[in-house]
């Protein structure tokens, strides 16, 4: 079966950088330079980029290319012992994608309640109370809840006609229409964001200096943390990309411009935010808003802030939560595409077949996170995913490749392609500079968990969504690994 290409280089970076660019980078990012020194944080995140965040993009992009198949295939590709950290990326990318679809469901219930700020004055109260039917435990399901039901469904169509459309008439086409609409959207609402009384006020409080931080290994942690979590990094989308580029593609440049335009989109959504925080805090006489990451900046604190313009509430409103959505469906698509891409590859099957038994099935699975307990199991699920799943995975790609691969080979497959070689710089960061970082990470995260078990949670919900979503998706990678391909796994040069 031959392997499907992009239609140009502009589709592939748009797409790229679509996957990059995800719901994090509106609300992680902007509250990570606050907590942690503000303007001094832009010093270890931009290190933090150059390091590891444009390094493992190059390595990925590289590996992805060379071997030309999805993550399963390019590792077995490159030592079959290794397929099953292929397979363990994809199950991480699996289990986001069925609660991905989730968030971007409520970005389109929060559209039309755009239209005349339904979420009333108690926003809070509103997304838990009235919109989730928020329960207390995670185990209390308390049936469904149907608007949600009903725009998940909607996203889960997007995402099947996308994805069964194929690369270039699929996922291609669709970023070329939901990444301008983004960056046009993000601009709109910047300058009316700086535009706002107080404003300034808040700016000052995301890019002003605390260069005290800059000695504190722990910011350093969070800056690398934000850029490997911002990227894409070890979820195995960008090998399974850059597998379909052209065999004359720029590997090195095409890192660079993923890399950099991800952190510019964080910065203009920083602005954005911290400038609607600093006129709420202009309306309330200094007081800062409660909640300042997460969901809840989205659908509680930024419903608030939009209550309280002048004019132009309806108009905001909805662009905001549209770019939402345009963010999260680029990013949905490309976690989707990865694992339809994995099991086209091992078991030869048609992308229509893998397509419609994935949507069906993860659709199915993703109902779980519309119920009343929908919220608490996703931020349960969530947190070991990011802390645990993709941190470890990354942390033993990053070995693996630096220490017992040749990478030279890596360097000598697109050093022809490209505009510009990578030098020694390369080879330090991926052996030696991010493992430890991560394995800092890794440990620090573990340690973490040990001592203070996460959020108020019981011991059976964190043992049964956390730790067994975790243990599950190794077990299953092994499992995958050992089962035959069905396709030749040697590659000609």
């Amino acid at each position: 079966m031959k392997r499907e290409q992009w239609g140009s280089r502009s589709g592939f970076i748009l797409s790229a950088v679509g996957s990059a660019i995800g719901l994090g980078n509106i609300w992680r990012f902007p509250y990570m330079a606050y907590d942690n020194g503000g303007g001094a944080f832009l010093i270890p995140y931009f290190f933090a980029l150059l390091t590891a965040g444009i390094p493992i993009l190059i390595l990925e992009f590289g590996i992805g290319h060379k071997m030309r198949g999805s993550a399963p295939l390019t590792f077995a590709r490159l030592n079959k012992k290794w397929e099953w950290l292929g397979w363990w990326q994809l199950s991480i990318s699996f289990v986001i994608s069925i609660y991905y679809v989730v968030i971007i469901g409520w970005a389109f219930n929060y559209i039309w309640f755009s239209l005349s700020q339904s979420w009333g004055t108690h926003t809070i109260a509103f997304f838990t109370e009235n919109f989730l039917g928020l329960t207390g435990s995670p185990f209390d399901f308390d049936g469904i809840r149907m608007p949600i039901v009903f725009t998940v469904l909607i996203v889960w169509s997007i995402n099947f006609i996308v994805l069964y459309s194929g690369v270039k008439k699929g996922i291609e086409l669709s970023n070329k229409i939901f990444m301008p609409i983004l960056i046009i959207i993000l601009l709109i609402l910047m300058i009316r964001s700086i535009t706002l009384p107080g404003a300034a006020q808040g700016l000052e409080l995301l890019f002003k200096p605390d260069f005290s931080r800059i000695f504190d290994a722990g910011v350093w942690v969070a800056a690398y943390g934000q850029i490997f979590f911002s990227l894409s990094i070890a979820f195995g989308i960008m090998i399974c990309y850059s597998s379909y580029l052209p065999e004359k593609s720029d590997i090195v440049n095409n890192a660079f411009i993923t890399g950099f335009l991800n952190c510019g989109f964080s910065l203009l959504s920083g602005i954005t935010v911290f400038g609607i925080i600093g006129f709420m805090m202009h309306q309330s006489g200094g007081e800062l808003p409660a909640k300042l990451s997460g969901v809840f900046l989205a659908f509680a604190t930024l419903p608030e802030a939009i209550n309280q313009l002048p004019f132009m509430q309806t108009f905001v409103g909805i662009l905001f939560f549209v770019s939402i959505v345009c963010a999260g469906m680029s990013s949905e698509i490309s976690i989707s595409e990865t694992v339809v891409s994995g099991i086209m590859d091992k078991f030869n099957l048609s992308r229509k077949k893998v397509v419609t038994g994935y949507c069906l099935t993860a659709g199915l699975l993703s109902l779980i996170f519309t119920t009343g307990s929908g919220l608490l199991i996703l931020d349960i699920v969530d947190h070991f995913i990011n802390n645990f799943n993709i941190v470890f995975a990354g942390l033993i790609e990053v070995i693996l490749l630096g220490w017992f691969f040749n990478l030279n080979s890596v360097k000598d497959h697109i050093h022809p392609i490209s505009d510009f070689n990578v030098g020694a710089w390369w080879n330090f960061c991926i052996k030696i500079l991010t493992p430890i970082v991560l394995g800092i990470t890794a440990v620090q995260n573990f340690i973490g968990d040990i001592q203070t078990p996460y959020g108020d949670y019981s011991f059976a919900s964190l043992a049964g969504l956390g730790w067994g979503v975790w243990i599950s998706a190794i077990v299953l990678s092994l499992i995958l690994s050992l089962i035959k391909w069905k396709i030749p796994i040697t590659i000609k040069y």
